[in-house]
């Protein structure tokens, strides 16, 4: 049973990839394809990502968008026999497990920032004038809110008035 929840912890972690309000019950269809692909279960021959999407299709249930992780352990069993064809069920599905045991989803694809050409003397807040060094605090920073904007003061006092708050 160690293995089995070794099995469910990464089904957690693809689950919730990407979704923060997602509890790590059920999976969707996009996060399975990416289990499966990431982990080495998807191999581009014995299974493609259409038998993935034919898989998880029919192991839901009807109507639903996600899949729970005991349709999810009825998916690997189905999809366990297309990917070790010569070996018997059980083996198939263990071999399977072996290849998710223990995986998290990794971020492939994910945008690094450039700093190449100009871009490093463009974003260096510290060389900003005139209005729009407002906008950043010392550390460079951006302020939000605060630096875009001429906050009102409904203090009831003129704007340069320096004897605010002297009066009873």
């Amino acid at each position: 049973s160690s293995k089995m929840s070794e099995i469910e912890n990464t089904f957690r972690k693809f689950a919730t990839y990407g979704d923060t309000a997602a509890s790590g019950n059920s999976m969707t269809g996009k996060n399975f394809s990416k289990m499966c692909k990431e982990c080495g279960v998807m191999d581009g021959k014995a299974v493609t990502s259409t038998d993935v999407d034919i898989v998880f299709n029919k192991v839901k249930a009807k109507g639903a968008r996600t899949i729970t992780f005991a349709e999810f352990q009825q998916a690997m069993k189905e999809l366990s026999v297309k990917r070790f064809k010569n070996k018997p069920p059980e083996e198939a599905l263990q071999a399977v497990y072996g290849l998710i045991e223990g995986k998290e989803p990794g971020h492939v694809g994910t945008t690094k920032a450039t700093k190449v050409g100009g871009v490093e003397r463009l974003t260096d807040t510290s060389k900003y004038t005139g209005t729009h060094k407002e906008r950043f605090d010392e550390s460079g920073k951006g302020k939000g809110l605060a630096g875009r904007e001429d906050l009102t003061d409904n203090s009831g006092y003129v704007g340069a008035y320096k004897g605010a708050g002297t009066y009873d």
